[in-house]
């Protein structure tokens, strides 16, 4: 995924897309936006970056789980998953997680009143949604999530699973193809998002990364994210250790 950050807005339609496409209870955002203040009055400025999980290529994840429940799976083009199968909800993935993109929402509610027991799960479910997505497996953390679990993207799975194979990219101006594009991507109004194979040379997604200057985010935690940020003036947040 590429995500241009001279074009992006903030206007989060990108964390209400996903929160819809894959039932997540209020507040647990999948893709998230985080705001924050860059320099100092009088210059100071507000800025902001989109955050989905980056399905590291050398995921910490993985490495810390103690049941194998989260995993990395090739033959779904490296994406990182969660087996709520083997999940026991011991949290060692969040810690290890340096972007803080991982999910146990069994504690207090993020947002009052806790929407939980408005709609009590069944069937095993944290929560019965009024709509949710037909789409299930619990193998991928794909559905409404069971209780005592740990929740992330998929990179919307359940769909670019689903497109011709072969495709170098997704992109939602494509009326073949459009059903298959992540929801994040789909909704994005300004277009800063772009979804396609990092393997395929020929792909427009590793065309804006040459061509821009991709940059990924907190390179230096060696876990190489397949996220990367495009911008001259790339709103990534400096890495700067906390004063004394």
């Amino acid at each position: 995924m590429v995500i241009d950050l001279d074009t992006c807005t903030g206007c989060q339609a990108c964390t209400t897309a996903c929160s819809m496409e894959n039932n997540t209870l209020p507040g647990e955002s999948w893709q998230d936006v985080l705001f924050y203040n860059e320099g100092e009055y009088p210059s100071g400025q507000m800025k902001w970056l989109p955050r989905p999980c980056m399905q590291c290529e050398d995921p910490s994840c993985v490495h810390v789980c103690p049941t194998r429940a989260t995993y990395k799976d090739e033959d779904a083009g490296g994406i990182v998953f969660v087996d709520w199968n083997k999940c026991i909800g011991c949290k060692y993935c969040m810690i290890a997680c340096p972007y803080g993109v991982r999910f146990y929402a069994d504690e207090q509610p993020l947002v009052e009143p806790d929407i939980r027991d408005v709609f009590p799960g069944e069937n095993g479910q944290l929560w019965s949604p009024p709509y949710q997505n037909p789409e299930s497996d619990w193998r991928r953390g794909i559905g409404v999530q069971p209780k005592g679990v740990v929740s992330k993207c998929t990179f919307c799975y359940h769909k670019v699973s689903k497109a011709p194979e072969g495709v170098a990219d997704l992109d939602e101006d494509d009326p073949e193809l459009v059903e298959y594009v992540p929801a994040c991507v789909r909704t994005c109004p300004p277009k800063a998002r772009f979804f396609g194979d990092l393997d395929n040379p020929e792909s427009n997604v590793n065309r804006l990364i040459a061509d821009k200057k991709g940059q990924r985010l907190l390179d230096h935690t060696g876990n190489r994210p397949q996220v990367y940020y495009l911008g001259a003036g790339a709103g990534i947040p400096a890495f700067r250790p906390r004063e004394s």
